[in-house]
């Protein structure tokens, strides 16, 4: 799928609709020292094994990608629903 490098949205802030730049969510890196990381290190450790099974198979082929918009008017970001698709690309 196409999406144009700067399109038209509304901006809560600026309460009108303003120009946003898109670029492609990616989830930042994650802390060890974060409380879920370190329950799921103590549950995880052990002799060997992991506590689940892995999966066999993927049961998705895709993966839902999500739009960081930015108001180019007060730097607002915007987050839009994900989409799921083999491949994006942000042209512009």
């Amino acid at each position: 799928m196409k999406v144009p490098a700067v399109m038209m949205k509304y901006c809560p802030r600026c309460n009108a609709h303003t120009e946003h730049t898109v670029t492609l969510y990616k989830a930042g890196k994650r802390r060890s020292l974060a409380q879920g990381e370190r329950r799921f290190a103590a549950k995880n450790k052990g002799y060997g094994s992991k506590r689940a099974a892995e999966q066999k198979r993927f049961a998705k082929v895709t993966k839902k990608q999500v739009l960081k918009l930015k108001c180019k008017k007060c730097g607002h970001i915007l987050h839009t629903e994900g989409i799921r698709l083999k491949r994006i690309e942000i042209e512009g």
